[in-house]
């Protein structure tokens, strides 16, 4: 019976204990890595380091519920955005022989009283929206990081006026502000309505980048890098910012989803996007409409 190497005898750090003794009395360092940290591995073994970018990766990819739900994401979004090739039809193509038509094999979702096809009209739909979605999301996160940004890096005085303008905002109720703005502004196309959106809702992505730029700007490199004479642009953009990613992009997915919302509640109301552009909630009043003409909703009914 031979005997057996134990495990872990391929890995070796620092010189061997059974070596032999110099004249000085110390280990000979035939062994001895060059740095005390280093490892030596006798069996080729390499370690490689990982950012945080890759443990957060590969947590997302192992996260079933997270990878099924994106696949869903980014399935509808690109049928939105390659509508022109998915869609059976054009979303203003009439056809007066198939008017308020039901769900069948030509039509998936049915037609409406100008014999327009539904589906692909809400295909249509989707991207409008997605469009203005991700114009809103990408202007209130440039918006709020900037207003935060200079808040909680600078303090004093600063940090009052933009905070005591964001608390302005937020104390506004913002479904009436909108609808009032819409009405005097004008609305008519995605880019009115996204520019619309983003101008009042990136105040919770201010305080949030406030927040992290309070505790960053007592960070030992932040003092660090005052001492070696960076400016302040270069501190927020080469040493804050990049810090606060995380929270920054979390904000920017939930404020893009607001935006789905807003648009599609200010066109449900006849306030966001106008005919002949179609928009999810334009499709939605007139279901509506017809459903309550036909008798088969009312608000009567509504429990």
């Amino acid at each position: 019976m031979t005997d057996r190497e134990p495990r872990g005898a391929g890995l070796a750090v620092g010189p061997d204990p059974a070596a032999p003794v110099d004249g000085a009395g110390g280990p000979i360092g035939s062994m001895l890595p060059a740095q005390p940290t280093e490892l030596v591995y006798d069996t080729g073994l390499e370690l490689k380091a990982r950012s945080q970018w890759a443990f957060a990766r590969r947590r997302f990819f192992r996260h079933r519920l997270a990878m099924a739900s994106l696949v869903v994401l980014l399935a509808v979004f690109a049928a939105g955005a390659f509508a022109n090739f998915v869609a059976p039809y054009s979303y203003s193509d009439v056809n007066i022989n198939a008017l308020t038509q039901p769900p069948s094999a030509h039509h998936l979702f049915g037609t409406d009283q100008a014999g327009r096809d539904y589906f692909s009209r809400t295909l249509f739909g989707i991207r409008t929206s997605a469009r203005v979605a991700l114009l809103v999301g990408f202007l209130s996160t440039v918006l709020g990081t900037v207003i935060g940004g200079l808040a909680g890096y600078f303090g004093g005085w600063p940090d009052n006026i933009l905070m005591r303008i964001t608390d302005l905002f937020l104390t506004l109720p913002l479904l009436a502000v909108l609808l009032t703005a819409a009405k005097f502004l004008g609305h008519s196309g995605p880019t009115q309505v996204a520019l619309l959106l983003a101008f009042f809702i990136w105040t919770p992505i201010a305080r949030i980048v406030r927040g992290s730029f309070l505790s960053l700007r007592e960070k030992e490199y932040v003092e660090a890098a005052k001492a070696s004479g960076s400016g302040d642009i270069r501190i927020m953009f080469r040493h804050m910012i990049p810090n606060t990613i995380g929270p920054i992009l979390v904000a920017a997915t939930l404020t893009t989803g607001t935006a789905i919302l807003l648009e599609s509640v200010l066109s449900f109301l006849g306030f966001g996007i106008e005919p002949p552009t179609p928009a999810l909630g334009v499709l939605i009043g007139r279901a509506r409409i017809r459903a309550s003409r036909a008798g088969g909703w009312s608000p009567s009914r509504v429990s």
